[in-house]
């Protein structure tokens, strides 16, 4: 790569062509994927409907300006929002918090807001501010100000919320973070502390949101009442979209002119979007949550009590198996790798796996048959070593 910003620690192999959940490389060499691209493509890479929903958009337009009504943003806007909630579409997880970090102030009338250390919410300023990683913010102070940080799942955080905040933003699972997955009492006690106290609650849904954890959006499994969704990556299975979605109150705060998008609500996008949903249905979710099921099963038979793993968690099919400090992440990857397989780092010495939803359970549980064989070498290496 001689001319792009080496701005990503590239992998050694480009992806040329995939079908399904399987990825061919360069040199032709097949690998069995559980990145989903960065948990984008949730239904694969050959998938008929999405295809044929683009293909068809295609040949009519590809874009118009916003000043324009659309019946497809509408279209997909409902079939995306929980009841008594509207959308703004825009094109990336990062755009759909920079929105909902904009309209929390503007509503509110508040500066405050409250985030969580080992959050991720993207890379412009203002969800880069409210990133808690400080590899991240580091060489792009100042900061947008007014933002604080506290522990994720630390009952001291439900104190730290009062009325001088415009919002609380998290994820129910912190996925860059370490898939670090939120306790069902502290996350309610957060979501009714919030509503207590006149604070908005933001829940950041870019990677769990999309039917990722057996739900549409993973605060369904717990006692929660967002104000605000943001949601993007599998959305649109690998076209640029996110999305925004708010209580219908927070409408007055949002206006003509108050915030906007060029590229945003982009008919092509929204196309594949709109397949993506009508594929979301009930069964399909039902599908998901069982194989997750048989996937967490099989991990805790054959990798859960190794001696090189200290931890494993997740939910749905957004997996987390935490390292010893003694074998590196990076090194159980590329020998994954080596065995035709693609997974994915988290902070903390994770191995994060984001499989498509759409694979089957036979490569499910053939793909972590192949890091529990990878785990055990790099266990036997470490007893030999010690």
């Amino acid at each position: 790569m001689k001319h792009i910003f080496p701005t990503y620690k590239q992998y050694p192999m480009e992806i040329v062509s995939g079908h399904d959940w399987h990825l061919t490389d360069e040199n032709g060499k097949q690998y069995l994927d559980f990145t989903s691209g960065i948990g984008v493509c949730s239904f694969g890479y050959s998938n008929d409907w999405i295809e044929q929903s683009v293909l068809n958009q295609l040949g009519k337009v590809w874009h118009t300006s916003n000043l324009y009504p659309s019946a497809l943003q509408d279209e997909v806007a409902k079939m995306l929002c929980p009841q008594g909630m509207l959308a703004f579409f825009c094109n990336s997880g990062t755009e759909a918090n920079e929105a909902a970090f904009k309209l929390a102030r503007k509503y509110t009338g508040k500066a405050k807001i409250l985030a969580f250390n080992d959050g991720f919410h993207g890379r412009t300023y203002g969800s880069m501010s409210l990133t808690g990683n400080p590899n991240i913010q580091s060489g792009f102070a100042p900061l947008v100000p007014g933002i604080d940080f506290a522990d994720y799942n630390d009952s001291s955080a439900v104190d730290q919320i009062t009325s001088d905040y415009a919002a609380v933003i998290l994820e129910v699972i912190q996925g860059e973070g370490g898939v670090n997955s939120g306790h069902g009492d502290w996350l309610h006690a957060i979501s009714k502390k919030c509503h207590d106290q006149g604070v908005l609650l933001i829940i950041d849904e870019v990677q769990t949101g999309i039917g990722r954890t057996g739900t549409q959006f993973a605060y369904e499994h717990f006692d929660m009442d967002p104000d605000i969704i943001t949601c993007a990556k599998a959305l649109g299975n690998g076209l640029p979209i996110g999305a925004m979605l708010g209580k219908q109150q927070l409408a007055e705060a949002f206006g003509p002119g108050s915030h906007g998008t060029t590229f945003g609500g982009n008919k092509i996008a929204l196309s594949s979007a709109k397949a993506v949903l009508q594929q979301l249905t009930p069964d399909f979710l039902q599908m998901v949550a069982s194989k997750s099921q048989a996937v967490f099963h099989q991990i805790d038979q054959t990798i859960a009590d190794l001696p090189i793993v200290t931890k494993i968690s997740g939910l749905g099919l957004m997996i987390g198996i935490h390292l010893d400090s003694k074998v590196k992440v990076a090194d159980v990857i590329a020998k994954l790798q080596e065995q035709g397989m693609l997974t994915l780092p988290a902070e903390h010495n994770t191995l994060r796996l984001l499989p498509p939803l759409v694979m089957s359970q036979a490569d499910l549980l053939k793909g972590i048959d192949v890091i529990a064989s990878v785990l055990k070498t790099a266990s036997v290496k470490v007893e030999t070593l010690a």
